[in-house]
């Protein structure tokens, strides 16, 4: 694998959810959270990561990333992990 990519899971304060794929998930966070990053995100922040996966190929990634974004439930675990319930 020359490309290694990341699929990570944001979630802000009101709980909102976001799931995306790069190749450094430090640096993407920070673009999130100053406004830089993808339209969905911006003015939404501050944003922290939730839940992170990888290395994988892009194409393994994107696929990854596809199935977290349409499983509801899946998200819904990592809230109530991340406030202790």
């Amino acid at each position: 694998m020359s490309d290694p990519w990341f699929v990570y899971v944001l979630l802000n304060p009101p709980g909102i959810c976001y799931t995306g794929i790069a190749k450094d998930v430090a640096r993407r966070l920070e673009q999130h959270n100053a406004g830089q990053g993808a339209r969905f995100t911006r003015g939404r922040g501050p944003w922290r990561l939730l839940h992170m996966e990888g290395p994988l190929s892009h194409g393994d990634a994107l696929r990854l990333e596809a199935a977290i974004k349409a499983d509801r439930r899946f998200k819904a675990r990592l809230k109530l992990i991340a406030t202790g319930q």
